[in-house]
This record gives structure tokens, sequence and C-alpha cells, in this order.
């Protein structure tokens, strides 16, 4: 028998491997984030087992930060790294068990589709190539790499000046690639020429688009944190250059630029909805905000049946939201519509897919579909353009 090897040597991996004598006794350990106590995402491949029926055991599922997301649960796997599928999974006695035969010798196992960042730089060269597009550099992560940002808009730049202003990031938490996958589909239909929607915005609007906030969590392979342990996602109160670059410097570009809607993109590990959580519990929160929400929940459900909006988070009190998270904060800033939008790690329950459940494929859908609200409610926003 071949011998069988566990390896998270590439681009997002992270895994510890216990035990791999034998394909049917697969031991594995959920590393935790790089700096952090943050446990959830993993990576890995495993070699030597064609033909094998394989039993995967991740010893310590019971230690993870989210272990309600285990509950219907199943793991992305591949052969191919271009088509992810979905193995059936079992919590139980603290384990995250799944069961297969291998077709082939490797196999890549996910907790979500990964988004490897050499795709996300394949992703800003094919916008840059674009009319319509400005890429720029706003600095550089704790590892060095370019916090970048796209400029759309169908209007010459010394004519933008009454335009809205919208901002759309992704992968404060790193793992959530389903946010990449879902700004990856935006994109591809906003710099589409033959559709009408995207021609409309782009003449009411200047996009500006991060699609991976955090490039050195994504390489690293962590779940929810930077390369220093920062939880981005709770940084936009204070954020500094030694502890969250990423947030200091995107921050400080939309003081420069104003925002009338943003949008921040995640994925959420129990709820099996999509769904997004907005702005209720901002101290200056008010009935025009609340219309503009409204509004924008009726005009997605009407035009995208993946959308939902009865699942989701509880309504923060009024006044007790955090500001340190993005769309809180931004929101309270700017008084504009700013929402999280949430896609689930599991399958969406309302249109489930045994196969694949939700999948990258429909990631990339919603994100076009995101643009049908965005036009209905852009000329009602509104914004105190910073202070």
């Amino acid at each position: 028998m071949t011998s069988i090897t566990i390896s998270d040597a590439f681009d997002s991996g992270r895994i510890q491997s216990v035990q791999a004598d034998q394909a049917d006794d697969i031991q594995l350990r959920i590393d935790s984030d790089s700096n952090s106590d943050f446990r959830q995402w993993f990576h890995c491949s495993i070699q030597g087992i064609y033909g094998e029926n394989c039993t995967v055991r991740f010893v310590n599922a019971s230690e993870t930060s989210y272990v309600e997301g285990w509950d219907g649960y199943n793991v992305c796997a591949s052969y191919d790294r271009d088509e992810w599928f979905r193995i059936p999974c079992r919590y139980e006695n603290g384990e995250l068990i799944a069961e297969f035969t291998a077709e082939q010798d490797r196999i890549y196992l996910a907790y979500f589709t990964p988004y490897s960042h050499e795709r996300h730089l394949s992703l800003l060269a094919r916008a840059q190539a674009s009319g319509l597009v400005e890429l720029t550099t706003l600095g550089q992560t704790v590892d060095g790499r370019d916090m970048d940002r796209l400029i759309i808009s169908g209007v010459p730049a010394d004519q933008r000046d009454s335009l809205k202003q919208i901002w759309v990031i992704g992968r404060q938490h790193p793992g959530e690639t389903m946010a990449e996958w879902f700004i990856e589909g935006m994109l591809g239909a906003l710099l589409d020429e033959d559709h009408a929607i995207s021609t409309s915005l782009l003449t009411q609007a200047v996009f500006h688009v991060v699609a991976n906030m955090n490039p050195d969590g994504s390489a690293r392979g962590n779940l929810r944190t930077n390369a220093t342990g920062a939880n981005l996602n709770r940084e936009w109160m204070e954020p500094t250059m030694a502890q969250s670059p990423e947030v200091y410097l995107v921050r400080q570009a939309m003081q420069q630029t104003g925002i009338d809607l943003f949008l921040d993109i995640h994925g959420d590990e129990a709820l099996p909805y999509n769904f997004v959580a907005g702005c209720e519990g901002n101290p200056s929160y008010n009935e025009t905000l609340a219309t503009l929400e409204s509004s924008f929940k009726v005009a997605w459900q009407r035009t995208c049946p993946d959308f939902q909006d009865v699942h989701g988070y509880d309504k923060d009190e009024p006044g007790k939201a955090d500001l340190g998270i993005a769309t809180n904060y931004i929101g309270e800033h700017f008084g504009c519509l700013a929402y999280t939008v949430e896609m689930p790690f599991k399958d969406n329950k309302d249109w489930p897919d045994e196969m694949f459940g939700w999948s990258s494929e429909r990631c990339q859908l919603f994100g076009e579909s995101v643009l049908m609200p965005v036009h209905e409610v852009l000329p009602n926003t509104v914004s105190k353009r910073g202070q």
C-alpha cells in the first residue's frame, strides 16, 4: 500500500496531521489562525488513497470557534482544484467525520471552496483591462502584500463630482472565501458592456471595490484574522498601521471619497441562508435609513430567490451597535445605507444542492444579482459625506 501523506504547504493551506497510517482512520486537527485563538478554517491535501474507502476524522471539531457550524455541514472536496463538490459529513462525539471512496490518488479538502491569491491577482488584472477601471494600491499589509482597490465608472474622472459613491469590500475574514467569489461575479456583470443595469449604474455612481481586505490572512489559511491576529471587522473605530493596516488604509481612502452605499461581504458558519445585517443599533439610525434598508431587501427578494429576510441575526438594540464593525461604523460615520451581506458555509436551505451545496458558482451568481437592488435604491440614497 502506498504511504498516505497530508499536506497544507500551499496557498491558504492549514491543518495538523494526527494519524494517517491507514485510509480508514485518517485523523486531522483543525489548526488555529496565526497569532490568534480562532479555529475553523482548514485546507489540505491527502495523497496516496486511490481506490481506498477513506474515513477522515477532524478530531478537535468540538474545540473550534463555531461548533454549531458542523450541524448540517458537508466538507468541500476536489480532485482537480477546479470543481469542488461536497462529501457528506456527520458530527459525532466531538468529531467531524467524512467518509468516501477515493476516485484519484490525491484529494483536496477545504472548509469552503478556496480563493487563492493568484486568482485574486488575476481578477484584478482582468478588471483593469476594462476601460472603465482604475486599479490603485492604497498601501501594504503587514506581510508586504498590496492593498488594492478598483475604481469603476462609466463617467470620465473630471466629471464625477455629482456621482454617488459605492464601496464594496470582501474577506475581512479571510476564510469566508465566498465573499471574493461573490465579488468576482459582481465585477463580471458590472464590467459587461451589454448589461443594461450595469451601464445605468456606471452613469450614476463610482464603485470602489476592495475584493480582498485581508490578503495576509487569506494566504496564511486564517479564518478570521490578519497576520497580527487582529479581527479586522472589529477594528474600524481605531485601526492602526501596526495592527490593522488593511482597515486603516481603506478607511483613509473612504474619507477622501465619501460613501452613499456600502456593502461588506461575509460568510456565516451556522445559518444555511443568504441574508443581510444592517445598522438598526446605530445612534443616528432613522426612518430614512430604515426605509432604504427595507427597499433594498424587498428589491433583492423580488429579483433573486436565493436571498431571504426571514432568517438572520438578531437586530441590535437602539444605540447599542458595536461601531468597531465595518457596517455599523460606515453607516454611522457617513449616514448612508450600509449592509453586511452573509452567505452560508453549508447550503441555502431554501434551494439546496446535495452535490455542491452553496458553491462558488452560486456565490458568483448571487454577486451578479446584487446590482438589481443597488440600482433600485441608489437614487434615494443619502450621505453625510463623512465628518
